[in-house]
């Protein structure tokens, strides 16, 4: 998660003819920075009572994985950003990776590869060989079912207001969006309105940015209407791929989400409002993709007490560690 490049973009969508199993539409990040967070096995129970089908972690860890196995929950995984020159430099050790982490789990359904999450500019570099390498050891070993992509923060979009002047902000950008067409791979977002509101409390208002009614910006090159900061952000995105030769690049919003304490804005009210919106929303699309299921990762499971930064980042647990939720949540 990033607090970085407010400016709305981003985005959701996959693209199921290339990865054809079941997709549904809502997932949840499961991060790991606290000392009281339950066992895995007991957070994969919670996953599956509650009809969560969908996880992304941002490291492979073993226990973890042993949970998954023969749990039937699609698995979004990272490649931490401290492997990515590595495996850009050799094969050998992408595909060393591979072998412990994910063909030595044939019980897990393992969606998604993300190599890296918001890297930083020292090392975008870094990401395109990186899922090259990666590509090529899940095909040998007899997984090129698995998408291989990278998870990007909203600071990639230039020129998102109105949403049609989305482009992208680097060069990087455009390679890899053009590897992904090649490959059907989706481009992987993280979509935060929650951090666009508190940077410009001016211009967005709360209802906008939580889903209520009472604003309606109309894009004037496009025409289209909008009611939610999330589809002007989802929407900036579509378009920047538009403007890099690449429509048919799919985008799945990998981490979203709302604080429930710890700052302005940040409350149990507006977190459930946000949360529970979120999720009937994306099973509609948005004005620029409508009735196309936007397949999104709520942030996170759990408030995570040894997180960085702000207070509001130990907030954006849907549930505590003791795992009673933090406020009410449906998930269908």
């Amino acid at each position: 998660m990033t607090t970085q490049g407010f400016a709305p973009v981003l985005a959701v969508a996959l693209l199921l003819a290339a990865f054809p199993a079941a997709v549904q539409s809502i997932g949840v990040c499961y991060g790991v920075i606290g000392n009281n967070l339950p066992a895995a096995s007991d957070v994969v129970k919670l996953y599956k009572s509650k009809g969560i089908d969908s996880m992304r972690i941002y490291f492979p860890r073993s226990d973890i994985l042993q949970a998954l196995t023969g749990s039937n929950i699609a698995l979004t995984m990272d490649v931490a950003n401290e492997n990515l020159a590595a495996f850009a430099a050799d094969a050998t050790a992408a595909a060393a990776w591979v072998k412990q982490n994910v063909q030595a789990y044939p019980g897990v359904s393992f969606r998604y590869i993300a190599v890296g999450n918001e890297v930083t500019v020292d090392d975008t570099g870094n990401i395109l060989p990186a899922m090259k390498n990666l590509n090529a050891a899940l095909a040998a070993a007899g997984l090129g079912g698995v998408g291989v992509s990278t998870s990007v923060s909203q600071g990639v979009i230039a020129n998102s207001y109105p949403p049609s002047n989305g482009v992208f902000n680097d060069d990087y950008m455009f390679d890899i969006v053009e590897y992904l067409a090649s490959t059907g791979a989706p481009l992987l977002v993280n979509v935060y309105p929650y951090f666009a509101y508190v940077g410009d409390t001016k211009d967005i208002s709360l209802n906008y940015a939580t889903f209520q009614p009472g604003t309606t910006v109309t894009d004037d090159g496009s025409g289209l209407i909008y009611t939610s900061l999330f589809d002007a952000m989802v929407d900036s995105v579509y378009a920047a791929l538009e403007d890099a030769g690449a429509p048919d690049v799919g985008v799945v919003v990998s981490e979203t989400g709302w604080p429930s304490a710890g700052g302005f804005g940040a409350s149990v009210s507006n977190a459930q409002t946000y949360n529970q919106k979120l999720i009937s929303h994306v099973q509609g699309g948005t004005p620029k993709r409508p009735g196309v299921a936007l397949e999104t990762y709520v942030f996170a499971m759990f408030n995570e007490n040894q997180k960085t930064g702000a207070e509001t980042e130990r907030h954006f647990g849907l549930f505590n560690p003791n795992k009673s939720p933090s406020y009410k949540i449906r998930f269908h």
